[in-house]
């Protein structure tokens, strides 16, 4: 993934994931693996955080200690 300079790469990178399930790429349920998403985009884990938190403070995943976090819902499509 490039990188755009004018954003941080953590709104960059919950874009991706929000799309994908809004896409159903990640259905229901679907594990939000920390670890897979510092490898997939080459970012430190404290990066990775913030992507968690912005998507659990918008309901689309909730985190359950000691299990990981999870796809509790999907976006509200655009109407337009």
């Amino acid at each position: 993934m490039e990188y755009d300079p004018t954003r941080p790469k953590w709104m960059q990178i919950a874009d991706v994931i929000r799309q994908r399930i809004a896409s159903g790429e990640y259905p229901l349920n679907h594990l939000i693996s920390e670890v897979r998403m510092e490898q997939e985009f080459d970012v430190a884990r404290t990066t990775v955080r913030k992507v968690t938190a912005a998507l659990r403070a918008e309901g689309l995943i909730v985190t359950t200690p000691g299990m990981g976090s999870f796809v509790t819902a999907r976006p509200p499509k655009a109407n337009g």
